[in-house]
Order: C-alpha cells, then sequence, then structure tokens
C-alpha cells in the first residue's frame, strides 16, 4: 500500500472478541493498536495527566447528562483560561486530535473512543463494527471473569451500556446502526482468525495493494 498510512476504527460488544481480534490485525499488519494507551499519548500532547482523561471518561459515565444528551465533536478545542477546559468534552477532542496525529505518523489500530466517527473524514480509516450471538458473548466473558451467571449478565449489559452511551454522546449517532461502518461481522460465525482475514482483505481491497504482514 506505498506510503499511506491507515487506520483500523474497531467498536466492539462485550464478549465479542474484539479487544483480541484488533491485537491480532496488529500483530500480523505489523502496528501499533491504541485503546487506552491512547490516554497516555493524549496526555503527553497535551500536558493533561492522564488521571484526568480516565476520570472524564468515569464521572460522564455516571451523569444524568450523559443518559439524555449528547456533546458531538466538531473539531473545537476550548481554551486553557474557559472553566470546562478538563470536561469530557475537550478531553474528548484532545483524543481525537491525537488520532488525526497519529493518521499522518504511521498506520494503527484503534478500539473505542468513537474513532470511527473522529476519522469519518479521512479516506484511509476503516471503520468496523464486531459483534456476536448472546450466547457466545456469554460463554466468552464468563471464560474471563470465572464468576457467576448473574454477575456475568449484569456486567455485559453495563459494558455495552456504557460503549452505546458513550457513542451516542460524542457522536449523536447509535451505537450499534450499521450505516456507521465499513464491515459489520460476526465473529462468533467467522471465527477470530476469519474476521482478521476478511478485515485485511477489505484493507487491501479499499487501499489497494499488499498490507504489510509480519
Amino acid at each position: 500500500m506505498g506510503k499511506k498510512n491507515y487506520a483500523l476504527c474497531i467498536t466492539r460488544t462485550c464478549g465479542s472478541g474484539g479487544t483480541e481480534i484488533g491485537k491480532m490485525l496488529a500483530k500480523q499488519l505489523g502496528i501499533d493498536l491504541y485503546d487506552r494507551k491512547l490516554l497516555r499519548v493524549a496526555s503527553d500532547d497535551s500536558g493533561i495527566n492522564e488521571e484526568l482523561f480516565a476520570r472524564a471518561d468515569q464521572d460522564t459515565k455516571k451523569t444524568i447528562l450523559y443518559k439524555v444528551s449528547k456533546s458531538v465533536y466538531n473539531g473545537e478545542k476550548i481554551p486553557p483560561e474557559s472553566g470546562n477546559f478538563l470536561s469530557d468534552r475537550n478531553l474528548f477532542e484532545f483524543q481525537a486530535r491525537v488520532l488525526h496525529g497519529l493518521l499522518k505518523k504511521e498506520s494503527f489500530v484503534v478500539l473505542g473512543r468513537a474513532a470511527d466517527f473522529v476519522l469519518a473524514e479521512e479516506p484511509t480509516a476503516i471503520s468496523i463494527f464486531l459483534t456476536a450471538s448472546p450466547e457466545a458473548c456469554f460463554q466468552r466473558e464468563m471464560e474471563l471473569l470465572q464468576s457467576d451467571e448473574l454477575a456475568v449478565n449484569r456486567h455485559i449489559r453495563s459494558i455495552n451500556s456504557y460503549r452505546s452511551d458513550y457513542y451516542k454522546y460524542h457522536t449523536g449517532k447509535k451505537w450499534k446502526n450499521v450505516e456507521n461502518y465499513d464491515l459489520c461481522l460476526r465473529t462468533d460465525v467467522l471465527g477470530y482468525q476469519g474476521c482478521v482475514d476478511v478485515i485485511v482483505n477489505y484493507l487491501e481491497t479499499r487501499l489497494g495493494g499488499k498490507a504489510a504482514r509480519k
């Protein structure tokens, strides 16, 4: 693919194995994966302590406003003298700015963070939604958490609710709307490596040429 940098923006339901697939993609393509690591990069870039980014996520998650409102990112940055400088909206903007900056320097995989929306105007950004049947998601989380059925189901509902609310709040769009994504894949049908193969093939078809592989 020459020198064109690309971003694989992965959105995933809890238990679908999206994080593992993201790691497999990054390894196969020889590129970095960003998730919470993105917070550290954003922290270095902005000079704001990483804990403030993480706290903004958690504080926003707890508010009623988060449930009933939205703060759609439009590229605006609030100046430091503003009382809202450390608001969730401004911290989200810093992360968005980091994603755009990274794409100028390298190819990468990014998990969550509404990256598909942030990079929607970038021609080399590919958005992917990964999900699986409720039964498959439950089985995977049960193996990971080693907890009782009630706790696992509660965990899955909580994670999916948070991801849906976060996406709606920052983008104004519905998290599971297929129109938001280039690819929507069932991980329990294709398998993890099968999903990786489909994504890599789509990447090569979309951008032309052969994707770098380790």
